[in-house]
């Protein structure tokens, strides 16, 4: 048996590894498995056969979510990421691809839209606690891959094909709708098209007044972010998925301001930029945030030092690059 072997000190070849672990989990024996799992792949990275506990542990981490153990198999997911740090292994297409393959096999399950006598309530609470397990669990293994990608080759902030997972799984898991999360992963990723087709399915759901604030926010964190080009392509994709789907583009003073401020941005104007700060006054006001992005954007674009960091927004935008990767 591989704990026979593993007492002895001698490493059984991966595959047989993974073969005999399959069939503990197989057998219904998913905690022993685990602890199995986490003993077995510590002496294979103690004797510094990374590769061979990467094998191990997307194996696990793959059937142990299929299993629906998603608490083990997120832990094993984590794992896997704690091995590709101490492994010293590049961020590249190849290991992108395997987190990829490990996040895929977390559980993506539609709640309950209607409730009606108790026992629906019952059913409808345990929904909602197995989604939020699962988002904690998603979240946790995409946070540590953000983190081992800014440490070994990704951009700054994580590789952007992170966040877009990140993002996307938040959005059709989380039970507690947050649009303002979900946008500071997007802003990250490659993908505004799926960005604009997310704020687009909001927007069919959402309160009233809440379409033109969410398209606001994702446009501001864009433009924060220095990235012109998606915040208007954002703008145009919206605009295009919405007259597919014969609804009306959202119309406000915060989307004018929106628009005016694009225009602004295309030229050297700060006197109009803070006029228009001035003019739409109230309209920014309905999210207090809005105003220390546009802090951020004025020193970007105009270089106009801040006399103080980011407030609220300035801890979600930490979270991005260090507490949304914790």
């Amino acid at each position: 048996m591989v704990r026979e072997r593993v007492r002895k000190g001698v490493l059984a070849p991966a595959q047989e590894t993974i073969e005999k672990l399959e069939k503990v989990v197989k057998d219904g024996n998913s905690y022993e498995a685990q602890q199995m799992y986490k003993s077995t792949t510590a002496r294979y990275v103690s004797a510094q056969k990374f590769a061979e506990a990467l094998d191990i542990l997307q194996s696990g981490a793959s059937l142990q979510l299929k299993q629906a153990q998603v608490t083990c198999g997120a832990e094993l997911a984590v794992l896997f990421v704690d091995t590709l740090v101490k492994g010293k292994f590049e961020c590249n297409e190849d290991m992108l691809g395997r987190i990829k393959k490990i996040y895929k096999e977390f559980p993506q399950v539609s709640l309950p839209q209607q409730v009606g006598v108790d026992e629906d309530m019952q059913k409808l609470s345990e929904a909602l606690g197995a989604a939020k397990i699962r988002v904690e669990g998603c979240s946790s293994f995409l946070k540590a891959a953000l983190r081992w990608s800014a440490e070994f080759g990704a951009p700054q902030n994580g590789s952007p094909e992170l966040h877009d997972m990140l993002a996307e799984y938040i959005y059709s898991e989380s039970p507690e709708m947050d649009m303002t999360k979900v946008s500071l992963h997007f802003v990250r990723g490659n993908h505004p098209e799926k960005f604009a087709s997310t704020l687009v399915n909001f927007m069919g759901k959402c309160y009233p007044g809440e379409d033109d604030l969410a398209i606001a926010r994702a446009v501001l964190m864009y433009l924060s972010l220095g990235n012109m080009r998606d915040a208007n392509f954002l703008l145009d994709e919206v605009r295009k998925q919405l007259k597919i789907k014969d609804l009306g583009f959202p119309r406000s003073d915060l989307i004018k301001f929106i628009l005016y401020l694009l225009q602004t941005l295309e030229r050297d104007a700060l006197p109009l930029f803070r006029i228009l700060r001035q003019n739409f006054k109230s309209s920014i006001e309905r999210e207090p945030a809005f105003d220390e992005l546009l802090d951020e954007i004025a020193e970007r674009f105009y270089g106009v030092r801040r006399k103080s960091g980011l407030g609220m927004f300035g801890d979600l935008f930490k979270m991005m690059g260090g507490e949304v990767m914790a």
